[in-house]
């Protein structure tokens, strides 16, 4: 690739056949943009189509979308600064209860965890919409925590390699859905713009977060996708039945076996969640 040449297909074909090869043996590859230098977020995004592609000729359907780096406050320390997206599927979606789950850290490379807020759409969103507009097009919302990976070590990449890196998806452990409707909309327009969460770690809070630190909110990430998507030449736009989780509330911390994870709301009836890491 040189930054004069539009890169070829047979370039994304073999960086996303790469990327997937990668996932799925669940292991870990240098950055992208180490071995192709001129690797860019035009370019990363056109792989992430091709993996999407990929992955639904063998079976894998893309039901939502994950929004990463929304937390400005995690920026710095991840030398992103900028929001990513990429796509969720229905074999990485697991409902859980608010009783508590486990889960197996097999399943990922490097996980950290990430209590955030899920926002499903009944009505497709439009450019140019406000948030009371983005708000009126939602069916549910939900917390569920997002197992993010990183397929490079020690979580070190730029910005280009997280997007050709499935936006660093692993899982999404999704509670229960709350049903948007006209007795409980006015309250949950505000429920979205003002709670706060807690996050224990075996009992001990490791870290608080406030609805606001998503891009000052989920509804004002979930705006500022759809904008990103009504500009982008490869990727669909959202559309009614996806659903999108907006992004870390809190820092994201890594995980090992044995430990306890436990989300608490306030300001906002969402539920509670725990889960136990095997």
């Amino acid at each position: 690739m040189t930054k004069t040449a539009k890169p070829s297909q047979s370039f994304i074909d073999e960086i996303a056949t790469l990327v997937l090869q990668t996932l799925d043996s669940r292991t870990q590859i240098a950055p992208i943009s180490e071995t192709h230098k001129d690797f860019d977020l035009e370019t990363a995004y056109a792989v992430n189509a091709r993996v999407a592609e990929l992955r639904t000729a063998r079976g894998e359907k893309a039901v939502g979308r994950k929004l990463g780096f929304t937390n400005r406050n995690i920026w710095a320390e991840y030398n992103v600064y900028a929001p990513i997206w990429s796509y969720v599927y229905d074999t990485t979606v697991t409902s859980i209860d608010p009783e508590g789950a486990n889960f197996d850290l097999a399943s990922v490379v490097e996980p950290r965890i990430e209590p955030e807020i899920t926002l499903s759409l009944k009505r497709t969103p439009q450019p140019g919409m406000n948030e009371d507009e983005i708000f009126a097009c939602l069916d549910w919302v939900a917390h569920g925590f997002e197992i993010v990976q990183s397929l490079f070590p020690g979580w070190k990449f730029a910005p280009a390699d997280t997007v050709a890196a499935l936006g660093l998806h692993g899982r999404l452990l999704l509670g229960p859905k709350h049903v948007i409707n006209a007795g409980n909309a006015r309250a949950w327009r505000q429920h979205l713009d003002s709670f706060d969460v807690a996050l224990y770690r075996n009992g001990a809070v490791i870290d608080r977060g406030h609805a606001r630190n998503v891009l000052g909110g989920p509804l004002s990430a979930l705006k500022n996708v759809v904008e990103v998507l009504a500009n982008d030449r490869i990727n669909s736009p959202l559309k009614a039945g996806e659903f999108i989780t907006t992004g870390t509330i809190t820092r994201a911390f890594p995980m090992v076996h044995g430990e306890t994870w436990r989300s608490e709301f306030s300001g906002a009836p969402f539920d509670s969640l725990k889960i136990w890491i095997a």
